[in-house]
């Protein structure tokens, strides 16, 4: 038999019961004795007769003697025993009225109950909305690199944070639309529903903590409670990726596995790893250049998670890699290991530096890995130097040290989550792409540096369905031809195009990298575009208007709305009623 639930609470009630219990039982019980005092001691009436007020004459009494508003002494004159217990009940109550007051101001001002009264305030604010939203776990840097960005796109996003200084920092950002910030523990289940775990119109959940148990307890959390969302889990270690997919995590994003896939990438085909870059970076954002990382011999300054990945990787496709670290024990076989820091030139040069032609600083501390990169810098100019930057806020330090490649684990675990989001055909085309050869990926790689202008572009996906794109489909059903080409066209300059990219089309199971323009469209395609936003918008603008989506295809001008609707109606049936008269 199921256990009663228990009623909900509201917590700013509960604060201030408990900070007001004993003030509020003292001013009672001086109201209480004071109502008593003067219903027992007798009075006199005008005759001279004994005369003893009522309770409802004496709470009066003492409703304007305690507050110090001073009717006067009333139905009767007071006896001198009753003007005596007047001045005891005054300032019994006044002092009582005194200590209220300053612990109710005491529990106006206490953290506690400001804490309460802001959950409430997000936990209504949760509860009105009435579109999807992600559910962001955890504000550090990757957090704040995704709700930035979700943001841009007009998306809705939900943090939860047990930080009371990262709320802060949020709330002082200016982001449209508003971003709830609920000062809560991500791995307590609870603090979880309180977010909107259970809301049907959470879609997702983003566990990117810094904490490896934190972001496992709220991906089990979020499959247990809401198995309907889409729950994108960070993870630094095989074994936490390992025990998220047991239990169907849907994306697991390890930032140090990724950037040793990338920087082999770019050691191996260059072109194809700046089409990777810009297509998952972030949106909006400056489009990098970096320098082609050499195909030799590396030195790797800290063995931890990032140096790990990148040592197997790199050693897996024959590159020497020697490692330079005081804590490690043993390394695996074919790797040369050095036992010292990289601050250190003495340690450098017994690496190797003087043959050596790259160098990655990837400790968890800034400051050495920025040491670092100045010691190998004086040793040998020349060399190629890749840094770990573990927090955006030094990202000036890092630039000022004109590192060749700055690692930066929270801006690629957030731009691999964006790619996951926004645009779920991505990784379908990167994989595809890897079969081509690199004159195609060089061809790619300029057409999308020509139509960005210097930014990230977005990418984006269209499902020609019923439920995304009723305009499109009822244009297919009605029997009228729809291509690719029309879908780009500009509205503004039907014989201009958007300046987007069709990468891919599936179709069924058949997949098609760049698609020709003329494709015509079927219902069921599933397209991926990249571009500049205005270029999204403008064409989902086109698929939601049926006018503007036919003067895309036809070139037939029809104005559109409401009133001209009807307009048209009108002249229809005035022209059909002149010809059949």
């Amino acid at each position: 038999m199921p256990l009663p639930s228990r009623p909900k609470r509201n917590p700013v009630i509960a604060v201030v019961l408990r900070r007001m219990r004993t003030p509020l039982l003292v001013l009672l019980t001086a109201y209480a004795l004071a109502v008593l005092g003067f219903s027992l001691i007798p009075g006199q009436d005008d005759q001279g007769e004994t005369w003893r007020m009522s309770i409802f004459h004496a709470f009066y009494v003492v409703s304007y003697t305690g507050s110090t508003i001073g009717f006067g002494e009333v139905p009767y004159a007071f006896t001198e025993a009753q003007r005596l217990w007047a001045i005891v009940s005054i300032y019994m109550t006044v002092i009582a009225w005194l200590y209220a007051v300053g612990a109710l101001i005491s529990t106006l001002r206490d953290p506690a109950f400001h804490a309460a009264l802001e959950n409430v305030r997000l936990r209504h604010s949760i509860a009105r909305l009435n579109e999807p939203f992600h559910m962001v776990c955890g504000y550090g840097d990757t957090g704040a690199l995704l709700v930035r960005a979700i943001t841009q796109r007009g998306g809705r996003a939900v943090v939860v944070e047990a930080d009371v200084e990262r709320i802060q920092a949020l709330n002082m950002r200016e982001h449209v639309p508003h971003v709830p910030a609920m000062h809560l523990d991500a791995r307590n289940p609870e603090h979880l529903v309180i977010a909107g775990l259970r809301n049907r119109w959470c879609t997702s959940v983003l566990a990117v903590t810094d904490d490896d148990r934190t972001n496992l307890k709220i991906s089990l959390a979020a499959k247990l409670l809401h198995p309907g969302s889409h729950v994108i889990c960070r993870a630094e270690s095989s074994d936490t990726a390992e025990n998220m997919a047991s239990f169907g995590t849907d994306h697991i994003v390890n930032g140090y596995d990724h950037f040793a896939f990338r920087l082999l990438l770019a050691i191996r085909s260059p072109d194809l790893h700046r089409v990777y870059d810009w297509l998952t970076g972030i949106p909006n954002t400056e489009l990098p250049e970096r320098p082609r990382p050499p195909d030799g011999r590396w030195i790797i300054c800290g063995y931890g998670p990032l140096g790990e990945a990148v040592s197997r990787r790199l050693q897996s496709h024959g590159i020497e890699v020697t490692v330079v670290d005081a804590t490690v024990d043993k390394l695996p076989d074919g790797v040369r290991q050095v036992t010292g820091s990289g601050t250190r030139a003495e340690h450098l040069h017994q690496a190797g530096i003087a043959q050596a032609d790259a160098l990655l600083a990837c400790t968890g501390d800034d400051a050495d890995n920025l040491s670092t990169v100045m010691t190998a810098r004086q040793l040998r100019p020349d060399l190629y130097i890749s840094a770990r930057q573990n927090a955006l806020r030094n990202k000036p330090l890092f630039e000022a040290a004109e590192t060749d490649l700055t690692v930066e684990p929270s801006y690629i675990v957030s731009s691999q989550v964006l790619a996951i989001l926004n645009a779920s055909l991505l990784n379908s085309f990167l994989e595809k792409a890897e079969d081509c050869d690199a004159t195609w990926h060089r061809a790619l790689a300029e057409q999308i540096q020509e139509l960005a202008d210097g930014r990230i572009p977005v990418t984006w996906t269209l499902r020609v369905s019923r439920k995304r794109t009723p305009v499109l489909v009822d244009c297919l059903e009605a029997g009228k031809q729809v291509s690719l080409q029309d879908l780009m066209r500009n509205p503004a300059n039907r014989d201009a195009s958007l300046d987007c990219l069709p990468l891919l089309l599936l179709r069924g199971d058949d997949t098609l990298l760049r698609p020709a323009t003329d494709t015509s469209l079927q219902t069921g395609d599933n397209l991926l575009f990249c571009g500049t936003p205005r270029s999204e918008n403008s064409m989902w603008r086109s698929l939601r208007n049926p006018d503007l989506l036919d003067f895309l295809r036809t070139g037939n001008h029809r104005p559109g709305g409401w009133v001209w609707r009807q307009l048209r109606e009108w002249r229809s049936s005035r022209n059909a009623a002149q010809k059949e008269g």
